[in-house]
């Protein structure tokens, strides 16, 4: 009996040993990836601003600019990853079709999720969401996916082989938009390898918000890491004017650590798998939307959000102190809007647009009113209201 404990007990050892060793390894080679990227960083910074504007990204042609990306996307700074609110085109003023230009690259980067806390992203344009596409229904709409930033001969991305693509699970992407009527929406027709462009044309026929993410295998991988955006198609007569408009995602994360565990996090396919983020998080970090990122508008005005979920897990949208005076859930902006919503549910690969009024000024809290999400892990932003004082309908009583 002695020697089968003895024998159990080496076993248990080595097990433990190898699997130490395995995870020693896995995390030498994610912080050596992690310097090499931080060293390109550096490399880029010493480059004049003149020469880096040469490389500049694009941008949805004709009558579409695309809101400008950093020169050094792949080399951002390390709280860069998360795209503000108000990074969105304005809207449509024109009542003719036309063909709308759409450039977007893949690119994959070490960013901050929060303070000591950094994961390899996959994204659109080097961004958390995507860019925010904006097109008018009737409008021929052209997308150009580039693999990897054009221009960036030399950059980390274009130095992987394409077996380093292929061992990470990126060696392809693709795009998926919820907004084209098509099979795949536009995944089989973009399908592109390492340093490849693929494009395709659609015609933008049903009015709505809309997301889009990335289809390439292992699908739920790439939306996960963030590969996901959204896509406006106004109807003919376009939208009705406000003064402020803003662009939120919310996303699931799967980090290798429990939420708040310091250095570089991987990704954990089998937390993905068993629905278990470490993570809820807007515009793609903790506090993307807070401080001096966060939402800004002035007392009296009209307000109206685009906000949909990206990854895998609903969201429970609300804002503490306001009340939604339009409500166009699923996307669909053409029905007839819900009146004075609390909060909205908004399904996994879906959207809404909402608007009302800042009515009192201070500070509102956007959430997930699944709260723990938002406590204590990340789904919280700030909305502030400028403006005077409205005691007639906020104000403290004394006793």
């Amino acid at each position: 009996m002695n020697r089968l404990s003895s024998l159990l007990l080496l076993t248990i050892t080595l097990g433990s040993l190898i699997t130490a060793c395995s995870d020693e390894a896995q995390n030498k080679a994610e912080l050596e990836k992690y310097a090499a990227v931080q060293a390109e960083k550096a490399k880029s910074k010493s480059i004049p601003t003149a020469k880096k504007a040469e490389h500049s990204s694009g941008g949805m042609h004709h009558s579409m600019p695309m809101p400008s990306e950093s020169a050094s996307a792949h080399q951002s700074e390390m709280d860069d990853i998360g795209r503000r609110a108000d990074d969105l085109p304005a809207p449509l003023n024109r009542t003719q079709s036309q063909l709308i230009n759409i450039d977007l690259y893949s690119d994959e980067l070490v960013a901050e999720m929060m303070p000591g806390v950094t994961y390899e992203y996959w994204t659109y344009n080097g961004k958390v969401p995507g860019p925010f596409i904006r097109v008018r229904a009737g409008d021929q709409v052209e997308i150009h996916l580039n693999h990897g930033k054009p221009g960036t001969a030399g950059a980390a991305h274009s130095e992987h082989t394409s077996t380093e693509h292929a061992t990470a699970g990126h060696e392809a992407h693709s795009i998926d938009l919820h907004a084209v009527v098509g099979p795949g929406g536009g995944t089989p027709l973009t399908q592109v390898g390492q340093g490849k462009q693929k494009s395709f044309r659609f015609k933008a026929t049903h009015p709505g918000i809309y997301v889009y993410h990335c289809g390439t295998s292992h699908v739920p991988t790439h939306v996960a890491n963030g590969m996901y955006g959204m896509i406006l198609v106004e109807p003919e007569q376009g939208l009705a004017k406000v003064d402020r408009e803003f662009y939120v995602m919310q996303g699931d994360f799967y980090t290798s650590g429990k939420y708040g565990d310091k250095g570089l996090q991987a990704f954990s396919k089998e937390k993905m798998l068993a629905e278990k983020p470490d993570y809820f998080l807007f515009n793609g970090r903790v506090n993307s939307l807070s401080g001096e990122r966060a939402l800004k508008a002035k007392v009296g005005e009209k307000i109206r959000l685009f906000v949909g979920v990206g990854s895998h897990i609903a969201a429970n949208f609300h804002i503490i102190g306001a009340i939604f005076d339009s409500l166009y859930p699923e996307g669909a902006i053409m029905n007839p809007p819900l009146k004075n919503v609390q909060t909205t549910v908004i399904a996994p690969g879906s959207a809404v647009m909402i608007e009302f009024t800042a009515e009192v000024p201070g500070k509102y809290l956007l959430v997930d009113h699944s709260l723990t999400r938002a406590i204590d892990k990340g789904a919280l932003a700030e909305l502030i209201i400028e403006g005077p004082a409205q005691p007639e309908l906020y104000q403290q009583v004394g006793h």
